[in-house]
């Protein structure tokens, strides 16, 4: 019998489009796949090359069950072994046989054509963590190794949402953290602000924070890096907002590795439901692999050409770079600054081939009152037009609605109390 650490319950094989889900990350692992077809290998291929799979190792071989049992008989098994199948006595007499050369603790992924709840039924008394309907697509596939590393007790993992500008002062710092405001406040998710700016960050002013601990002493400390540390450098904002400061100075060098920020991310992946990356406007292996990696991507733009012409080049790269999720999104901030000339948004829309999430109007005075008091727009003006903009930003990111508050009534008591019998 070959020793599995999960199984799936019994239910149909997902089909939720990429774009209506949140599917984390693979840690550092082995994947082997064994294929029957061409089709199915190439998707296996595919997948290897979705960033939630970057830091997995996958190795793809054709000959299905025969030659995985033969790969076995000499050679250790890797954490994952993916299996194609199209029979179904020949699936069970094979698994069987493999469960002999099998090292305890390998997970299998088995890929099939029969639609069978009684087969199905037998793979899981087997051991088998997940079986998914041919003909697969990457998706399909990344979906299947992901969630075999997502424990159903667990607690989500936290879903990453970077925000950058496409051209420096558009005020993409100013817009993260009040998109992170009302996803604490509104949809009442536990988040956090990242300030990747570590030499001029703002992120510490806007919230009137002055924390002596920040990002830096994690990103330059990388093995320190785990759940106990991260939560030592949090500053708390608000009941449900925290903030992981830059510390805004110039007595060193921030020049970083392309995986620098990896820990920090993982850590707080585990410990966060909503982590909000404030990425700076500069183009380095870091700041394109922590959006490449991001769960959602917001580009903040101010309507002119400059802004246009980068918003595209992001829009297209990361489109690219991730084919299985949805692309970036988008809005337009500072518009109608009295006498610039500006791009129209609906030639902006045409021109990268999506439509803004908000326009935000340019207001200096509440804008500026709030950067210098150290405040979000909702504490200067409850009742201010763009609080309802960044909401409808927070919703768009994280797929929430607004949390609403039940509205109290004379009959409240002895309602609560005939629910509760």
């Amino acid at each position: 019998m070959i020793s599995y650490a999960r199984q799936t319950q019994e239910e149909q094989p997902d089909t939720t489009p990429p774009a209506e889900e949140h599917i984390a990350p693979a840690p550092r692992v082995s994947v082997q796949a064994f294929c029957e077809t061409v089709e199915t290998a190439a998707a296996v291929q595919s997948a290897g090359e979705d960033r939630r799979l970057g830091k997995a190792h996958l190795k793809i071989q054709m000959g299905g069950m025969a030659a995985a049992i033969e790969a076995y008989r000499s050679a250790p098994t890797p954490n994952v072994i993916v299996l194609e199948s199209d029979g179904r006595n020949d699936l069970l007499t094979g698994l069987d046989h493999l469960a002999t050369v099998c090292d305890a603790g390998t997970r299998v992924v088995v890929i099939g054509r029969i639609n069978d709840v009684t087969l199905y039924r037998e793979l899981v008394r087997r051991g088998v963590s997940d079986y998914v309907l041919a003909p697969v697509g990457a998706i399909d596939v990344v979906r299947s190794i992901c969630n075999l590393f997502s424990a159903p007790e667990a607690k989500a993992v936290g879903r990453i949402i970077a925000v950058v500008g496409a051209k420096g002062g558009v005020g993409a710092s100013t817009i993260s953290h009040n998109v992170a405001w009302a996803i604490a406040r509104d949809l009442a998710m536990d988040a956090v602000v990242a300030d990747l700016d570590l030499a001029f960050g703002t992120a510490g002013l806007d919230y009137n924070q002055d924390p002596p601990q920040g990002i830096a002493d994690a990103v330059f400390s990388p093995d320190r890096v785990d759940t106990a540390f991260i939560d030592r450098l949090l500053s708390k904002c608000t009941d449900h907002l925290s903030l992981l400061a830059a510390p805004a100075t110039l007595d060193r060098v921030y020049d970083f590795g392309a995986d620098a920020f990896d820990a920090v991310f993982d850590t707080l992946r585990s410990t966060m439901p909503c982590i909000v990356l404030d990425v700076p406007h500069q183009w380095s292996g870091w700041t394109k692999r922590a959006l490449i990696g991001a769960d959602d991507i917001l580009i903040v733009a101010s309507p002119d050409l400059a802004n246009l012409r980068n918003t595209k080049n992001l829009f297209d790269l990361l489109k690219a770079a991730r084919p299985n999720d949805r692309p970036p999104l988008y809005c337009l901030n500072q518009v109608g600054v009295p006498k610039r000339p500006e791009i129209a948004a609906a030639e902006f829309a045409k021109a990268i081939e999506s439509q803004p999430v908000v326009s935000i109007p340019f207001e200096p005075q509440i804008f500026g009152s709030a950067a210098n008091n150290g405040q979000m727009i909702a504490e200067i003006s409850a009742n201010h037009k763009s609080i309802e903009m960044f909401l409808q930003i927070a919703q768009r990111l994280t797929g929430r609605s607004e949390t609403k508050k039940q509205k109290s009534s004379l009959l409240s008591p002895l309602i609560d109390k005939l629910r509760g019998k």
